[in-house]
């Protein structure tokens, strides 16, 4: 706990300082601002527990498990699932995605209804959680077959200039958007015990140049399906 309070002292000193000595009056509801800085600070020192006692070793260990069973195949799967499962429950996806549908229906884009503003929001998500599945079997597939992570990020960011160029602008913004929230509190830990694990599991593989990456194509592929998405839909 002390060091998640450690980790949150920039942020709240910050926020302290601007509201002290910038807008120099005291903020609203002070008891309920402690309370929930309180929550944080418990809510980020379990979060970290879970990860060391849960999240990172499943990650890991399933990776061995499959790397020994030989079987690219369901490794490919599994890859998948998990990209795609963690994506559709990752909380700042569901944040972003139900805020877009609320603007879409605002200007005009789609119906102002619940079950149009439901229907956008949803086929936001499912595209993103595709991306990321498709994302992280193609990281695996490097590591396995060592391809350079360099000129895969080079082009996929150039098949994002070009498909930029044809989306509508309505949807750009929302694409990018869509591959930073994309990794999060759900999708990082396990997508990173996954490359670590794999990586150590491989003959020839460095689990620090070779297991990290994953996240990278976790964040660039979101991008291009959701112009492509736009462009469609």
């Amino acid at each position: 706990m002390l060091n998640s309070m450690r980790d949150l002292a920039p942020i709240i000193l910050v926020i302290a300082f601007f509201q002290i000595f910038v807008l120099q009056q005291p903020p609203d509801n002070v008891l309920g601002l402690l309370t929930g800085t309180l929550f944080v600070v418990v809510g980020l020192t379990f979060f970290i527990y879970g990860l060391e006692m849960g999240l990172f070793p499943i990650g890991e260990s399933m990776a061995h498990a499959f790397a020994r069973k030989g079987s690219i195949f369901w490794l490919l799967v599994f890859a998948f699932a998990l990209g795609f499962g963690t994506t559709v429950a990752e909380p700042a996806l569901i944040a972003v995605s139900d805020k877009a549908s609320e603007v879409a229906a605002e200007a005009g884009q789609i119906a102002a209804t619940e079950e149009a503003m439901e229907t956008y929001a949803a086929g936001l998500r499912y595209t993103v959680a595709l991306s990321v599945g498709v994302a992280i079997v193609i990281g695996v597939l490097r590591i396995l077959m060592d391809w350079s992570i360099h000129y895969m990020i080079m082009a996929g960011y150039i098949i994002v200039v070009i498909v930029t160029s044809f989306a509508p602008v309505e949807i750009i913004g929302i694409a990018y958007d869509s591959g930073a929230v994309t990794t999060s509190t759900i999708t990082v830990p396990l997508v990173t015990a996954l490359g670590i694990g794999l990586a150590s599991s491989i003959s020839g593989r460095s689990p620090m140049s070779d297991g990290f990456g994953l996240i990278a194509f976790a964040s660039l592929m979101p991008i291009i399906f959701v112009l492509i998405y736009g462009i469609l839909i």
